[in-house]
């Protein structure tokens, strides 16, 4: 039988709730017939994919590495794939690291392929890592089956913690955001801000970006994501704001009132209610 997560609610009161039965819920997802069928069969092979050649033509291999990343989608693309791993990520103008999905540089350099250093399959803490990372990015995919905006705050949680703490935050932190397009949906939300500003200049994006952080949270840096009361707030903006782009729900703080306005006013009021609650 196929996992389905419980999620009785949509919008930031569906978030929290969901918060609460996540952890069980994903203990029931990675146990199932499916994920388990995986994991073993990952663990007990993938030493033996010595070349990017043995990953690929590996199909349940395949599917857990990729999975690993949040590429499953691109499990058909074989010789995309090995062009990927095959030239590793030594080379600046490598395969990989000219492509703008950031992903694909990582998963390049950590199974290490087509690197000076050699493939890491041979290290145990590195093939746990991936099974690991694996039933995590699975248990999310899953959840997105669901809801969309929810997938997108348990990744946003999870990634932009390695951002905030890395030691060149100040420097890179704001393109690593832009170029990760999940993560820049969610802050482009929380910060009110239009799709469209992904055409303006990139310099001007970023300091647009440091401008709203500074107005929201106190600090132009994404180091201020180090906070969790910081990245709280700024899931429960993120999902505020698209509420009023999609529509509220009933589990919508207000709604009522809303279904009460009407006409080009009403919408005029409808937003500025929406605004109070991420004020």
């Amino acid at each position: 039988m196929t996992f389905t997560p419980a999620i009785p609610l949509g919008g930031y009161l569906g978030w929290r709730v969901f918060e609460n039965s996540a952890d069980r819920q994903f203990e029931a997802f990675i146990n199932t017939p499916e994920v388990t069928r995986n994991i073993e069969y990952f663990t007990e092979n993938i030493k033996n994919a010595l070349t990017a050649e043995d990953l690929v033509k590996d199909r349940k291999l395949l599917t857990v590495a990729l999975g690993a990343y949040g590429l499953q989608d691109e499990i058909d693309k074989a010789a995309f794939v090995r062009k990927v791993l095959e030239e590793g990520t030594d080379d600046p103008s490598s395969f990989a690291n000219r492509l703008n999905d950031t992903k694909w540089k990582a998963f390049a350099k950590d199974f290490g392929y087509g690197n000076l250093g050699g493939t890491r399959v041979l290290i145990s803490s590195f093939r746990e890592q991936v099974a690991t990372d694996y039933m995590q990015q699975a248990f999310e995919a899953r959840v997105g089956d669901v809801n969309t905006d929810m997938r997108l705050a348990m990744n946003f949680r999870r990634e932009i913690a390695t951002i905030a703490e890395n030691p060149n935050v100040d420097r890179v932190g704001w393109y690593s955001i832009m170029g990760d397009t999940p993560l820049r949906t969610v802050l482009e939300g929380a910060f009110g801000l239009p799709a469209s500003i992904g055409t303006a200049d990139i310099d001007q994006q970023k300091e647009l970006f440091e401008q709203k952080a500074s107005q929201l949270f106190g600090g132009k840096s994404p180091a201020v994501f180090k906070d969790p009361a910081v990245v709280e707030d700024a899931l429960r903006r993120f999902f505020v704001f698209s509420e009023l782009e999609n529509g509220p729900t009933a589990s919508t703080p207000g709604s009522a009132a809303l279904t009460l306005l009407s006409g080009q006013s009403a919408s005029s009021q409808a937003q500025n209610l929406f605004l109070s609650l991420v004020s």
